[in-house]
């Protein structure tokens, strides 16, 4: 367990006086590295604010050991005059509406002190008796010295609203705010008896970056995390616009909820310098490495094409980074400072698939409680990203073509043209020109998606490229993991050269983790015994069946049984994977 707080210590609080999924829960967070990493602090406390339970990321938030601060009250890391106090009602009022949070300073044991973003969470039983709290405490120090230097330095751009406050905790669901307090619903113009009837909800507001973290975020089953404040809209519900800075805090914690922390701002080149920070202030392309003379023309492709408005097709095999090279244009384009919205079109059901682009009318249909926007109204003057477009069926396909001619469209069920201004980028895997002969993908869009193609270069086509990948890997997951990693051995690398990676960068770079992750020294310990084994298993003449069965269950494995990734991860719709998995007799047995 990691924990500073012995196992037997933590279990025991847990059993005694949290339902068991939560046990469930914080067993999983404390045992995965990827929490272990994170910079927030995570502690249970006990009905009247005590510590219960200190876990391995307080420790290094707040230099504490269990032993010392076991049985202590939580107050003790506050830095205000009136500590106790503040913290008490903090937590009558967590046990009251299930959470509550605030950014505040907290102060080390070294006497430090850090802004923090702080949130309590209330643990009750299966009768609604108040068991304690989890708390999580996040240091948001980077962002209140950011804050304070544009409050100090910017006559033109300033924070309406005074300090961040918890704006809602939507459920994981995606779509549905639980909870809201009364300086949110101000601000979009919306009512408490309209968020308990449901009318209110995130895909209504149109906060695609929130979204898309929160789908992200879940699919990769990550159990809380943060992300860096970033700038968006809302839509009130009078329909004006209004810019916000938006922090976003995901919390795992049965529901599946997180917390968005909201300021507005003014409109007025506050998008453009607050997104500077973010986006321009770092290189468009650094997420792209390479020196090759493929990955070369590709960059030279996207700086021209990019300035443009023009519509782009990016081709390659699953794993090269085409949603890498569409972030690359959203960035240097003039839009860099609006929405870049993206959509999997093989990960969501054909028959939802068109509620997802275009949206529905409250009514459209059985269970369209309320009225959903589409990414394309999401995207409305900036950029949309559509992966795996060659998924889209064909009788949706005449709908897409007229949005992107016409440049409006009508939601489902409604009667309503709504003018959008967005620019499209598409991706695909796919071979579409065969589709198009096989009247599988109409010939019309494809040459109005195929305005400027890019071709997003395969692994072996830049092998002097895979030196540079592999120490910009070893570097990262060996920050990420603490570890030092200081020198690669030849051998290790000459292999590396000549495998011909099928799964291209993706399968690359979770090759490289692993490594990482079986590297205690300073020396890379890479298992190339596996690729070797790859290339004699392939030489002894394996059959075809058996080499796809191998492959689709290596896949579904690392996608932890989730069919719409695999099929994603796989480039095939989802309705021939199932097909293809249970010809090959894969069940969930084989997880």
């Amino acid at each position: 367990m990691n924990s500073t707080v012995s196992q037997d210590r933590a279990s025991h609080w847990l059993l005694e006086h949290g339902p068991q999924e939560l046990e469930t829960l914080l067993r999983t967070i404390v045992h995965d590295p990827a929490a272990a990493k994170q910079d927030c602090a995570l502690s249970l406390l006990d009905v009247e604010g005590n510590v219960a339970a200190w876990y391995a990321g307080a420790e290094r938030v707040f230099g504490y050991t269990g032993v010392e601060v076991d049985g202590e009250h939580v107050a003790l890391f506050d830095l205000d005059e009136d500590a106790l106090r503040k913290v008490n009602d903090r937590l009558k009022r967590a046990a009251r509406v299930g959470h509550a949070g605030v950014e505040c300073w907290q102060v080390r044991k070294d006497g430090s002190r850090f802004w923090a973003s702080v949130i309590a969470m209330a643990l009750k039983d299966d009768r609604g008796i108040l068991q304690g709290f989890a708390s999580v405490v996040r240091d948001f120090s980077g962002r209140q010295e950011r804050d304070e230097k544009l409050r100090r330095g910017s006559g033109q751009r300033r924070v309406l609203a005074g300090e961040s406050t918890i704006a809602g905790v939507a459920s994981g669901e995606f779509e549905r705010i639980l909870e809201a307090n009364d300086t949110f619903l101000n601000l979009v113009g919306y009512s408490y008896e309209d968020l308990h009837s449901g009318l209110l909800s995130w895909s209504e507001l149109s906060a695609p970056e929130s979204l898309a973290l929160v789908e992200v975020a879940h699919e990769e089953g990550l159990l809380y995390g943060a992300c860096t404040p970033f700038v968006s809209q809302f839509i009130r519900k009078d329909g004006t616009r209004v810019a916000v800075l938006v922090t976003l805090a995901l919390l795992e914690l049965v529901p599946f909820r997180w917390t968005v922390l909201v300021q507005q701002i003014e409109e007025s080149q506050t998008l453009e310098e607050v997104n500077a920070t973010d986006s321009k202030s770092k290189s468009s392309f650094e997420e792209i490495i390479g020196n090759s003379k493929a990955i070369k023309k590709v960059l030279g492709q996207i700086e021209m094409v990019a300035p443009t408005d023009a519509g782009v097709l990016i081709q390659g095999e699953t794993g090269t980074g085409k949603e890498l090279i569409a972030r690359a244009i959203h960035r240097l384009s003039p839009r860099w400072k609006q929405p870049f919205v993206t959509l999997n079109c093989a990960a969501i059901p054909t028959g939802l698939l068109e509620s997802e682009l275009f949206g529905y009318e409250r009514g459209a249909f059985t269970g369209a409680l309320a009225q959903k926007i589409g990414r394309f109204e999401m995207a409305h003057q900036g950029t949309l990203f559509l992966d795996e477009v060659g998924d889209i069926p064909m009788e949706l396909q005449p709908k897409l073509l007229r949005a992107l001619q016409e440049k409006s469209f009508e939601r489902l069920g409604g009667t309503k043209t709504i003018p959008i201004d967005v620019r499209l980028v598409a991706a695909t895997n796919r071979n579409l020109t065969q589709m198009m002969g096989a009247n599988l993908f109409r010939s019309d869009l494809y040459y109005r998606l195929k305005v400027f193609p890019v071709t997003s270069p395969p692994l072996r086509d830049r092998p002097e490229d895979i030196p540079l990948l592999v120490r910009h890997f070893t570097k990262k997951f060996a920050a990420t993991m603490k570890r030092t990693i200081q020198s690669i051995p030849a051998d290790t690398m000459r292999c590396l050269l000549a495998w011909p990676w099928p799964g291209n960068i993706r399968e690359l770079e979770n090759f490289i983790e692993r490594s990482v992750i079986l590297s205690p020294g300073l020396e890379l310990n890479a298992p190339v015994g596996e690729l070797q084994s790859s290339v004699k298993d392939q030489a002894a003449g394996s059959s075809l069946e058996d080499v796809e069965r191998n492959h689709i269950l290596t896949v579904w494995r690392a996608s932890k049984g989730s069919v719409s990734l695999t099929a994603s991860r796989l480039g095939l719709p989802r309705t021939t994977l199932n097909a293809m998995m249970k010809k090959l007799g894969i069940s969930r047995g084989d997880l």
